[in-house]
């Protein structure tokens, strides 16, 4: 009976317009993890640090983790900056995904 339904409703079929919007989706969920991503590296290298208990091996552990976690972030940030500047230097909407 439901498969009968759902036979009936015919979706119209996919068009590459339509990976449009799911690829700025994509991005925006990547772009959100990445952030989520260094907060939760920043607290748990923090974390680290503070429970080395003066080992100099697990504090220099922890300000590795918290030196990766901060390159991560500089990382993305800069391949958002680049692509900003070279859509203000040549006027290419490179920020925007478009078919």
């Amino acid at each position: 009976m439901f498969v009968k339904e759902a036979l009936a409703q015919h979706a119209p079929p996919a068009t590459f317009s339509d990976f449009e919007g799911m690829f700025q989706g994509i991005v925006a969920s990547l772009l959100s993890l990445a952030g989520i991503v260094f907060f939760v590296m920043l607290v748990f290298g923090g974390f680290k640090y503070i429970l080395s208990g003066g080992n100099p091996d697990a504090a220099a552990g922890a300000r590795r983790t918290l030196t990766y976690a901060i390159f991560g972030l500089v990382l993305v940030a800069s391949a958002y900056l680049i692509l900003v500047i070279i859509q203000e230097i040549t006027g290419a909407p490179v920020t925007d995904f478009t078919i």
